[in-house]
């Protein structure tokens, strides 16, 4: 039971599948939408330039309809007319074709944000699949198209049947009219019905639009495990993640271990604790931790601080204090400034000894370190009971 509800697809999708979905062009997509943004686009323009565009098509029959004899014989004449005529008839229709092309843009921007994708263009041939295309024909999607259809033909029809009827008396007056008037009239009358009708595609709209968002929803979904792998792609296999980590904690080791030649001092537990401090006065504010390591790491920092003549100096209380409390390539807390002072100041009277000699620095006998630095300060078993002797 448990695997069968992992196949189900009841998971929303998540916001990779969807970006997926769409470089590949897949997207909520209103038909009805965008039928009812261009005809409200075209039939705005006609009602308001229907009187241009009307002035603009006579002009350019009567143009066309009247030229010499002599032209009709001519070829090369005839053509350079036709010609003539059709880009004065583009120019006219022009602006009507990009406010057209403009709504049929909009309208798919509008549900689905814009978009541009070669992949949907790219041949597939799964779509020709004969079987596809018989499931395609007897699905809930089909059904639901096609009692769109029949509901959208008869909600305009009865639209246009009730406002002609409405109207019946203005379109039997038009008979009584002189022909210009009611070529006018008759114009006027078929721009309102345009507009009532593709009005009433409104009503599919309000309808369509969030079937449609539900319906790409629904097809989007996943399953619990393809959740699952799509978490694991994004985080990363753990055993991989764990190979990355030991990989980046081997890189930084190595490049502690190449910052070990360059310390002025590497305090000690001597054993257990190994932290190599740098300090240039020139460049930082306070010393700082190059290199530090408890036990074999201990070890092998001060092996390689021997190698390179680093000045070690035993100071068990500072070292752990340093170890617990300093980060790596850190400048040391402030609380530790004035041991830390102590140990450099030793450092730099050593070396200064080494190359001008006179009186050797006297090693300093014990680093004190705040109370509460100490790690080992505050052991419990070292605390005295309330009321011992």
């Amino acid at each position: 039971m448990a695997e069968d509800s992992d196949l189900e697809r009841t998971e929303a999708a998540t916001p990779r599948r969807i970006q997926q979905a769409r470089e590949k062009g897949q997207v909520a997509h209103s038909r009805e939408l965008n039928t009812f943004v261009i005809l409200m686009a075209s039939g705005g323009l006609l009602l308001l330039f229907g009187n241009y565009f009307t002035e603009a098509m006579s002009d350019l029959l009567r143009k066309g309809l009247m030229f010499d004899h002599s032209d009709a014989m001519n070829t090369a004449a005839m053509s350079q007319r036709l010609f003539d005529l059709s880009f004065e008839a583009l120019k006219v229709f022009l602006p009507f074709m990009l406010v057209v092309a403009v709504a049929a843009i909009a309208s798919s921007v509008l549900v689905t944000g814009w978009l541009f994708s070669f992949e949907a263009l790219q041949p597939s041939f799964s779509r020709l699949d004969p079987l596809s295309g018989i499931k395609r024909m007897f699905s809930w999607t089909s059904l639901i198209e096609l009692l769109k259809a029949v509901g959208k033909t008869i909600l305009i029809g009865g639209v246009a049947i009730w406002y002609i009827w409405a109207n019946l008396d203005a379109v039997l007056g038009l008979i009584a009219e002189p022909w210009p008037a009611a070529i006018g009239h008759l114009a006027s009358l078929t721009g309102e019905t345009y507009m009532v009708v593709a009005s009433s595609i409104a009503l599919i709209v309000a309808i369509d639009v969030p079937f449609q968002l539900w319906d790409y929803a629904e097809k989007l979904k996943m399953t619990k495990e393809e959740v699952k792998q799509e978490a694991k792609e994004m985080e990363g296999d753990p055993q991989i993640k764990g190979r990355i980590r030991s990989k980046q904690r081997e890189l930084a080791r190595r490049r502690m271990m190449e910052a070990v030649p360059k310390a002025d001092v590497i305090v000690t537990n001597p054993t257990h604790y190994a932290v190599a401090l740098q300090y240039q006065e020139q460049t930082m504010k306070a010393p700082k931790v190059v290199a530090k390591g408890s036990h074999l790491l201990a070890q092998r920092i001060i092996e390689l601080g021997q190698e390179n003549r680093v000045p070690i100096l035993r100071a068990p209380p500072l070292a752990r204090a340093l170890y617990r409390h300093a980060e790596l390539e850190q400048e040391i807390p402030a609380e530790l400034y004035t041991a830390v002072a102590e140990v450099l100041a030793y450092i730099y009277q050593l070396r200064q000894y080494e190359k001008t000699g006179g009186v050797a620095p006297n090693m300093p006998a014990e680093v004190s370190v705040p109370p509460g630095m100490d790690p080992e300060s505050w052991r419990p078993e070292q605390l005295v009971p309330s009321g011992s002797a």
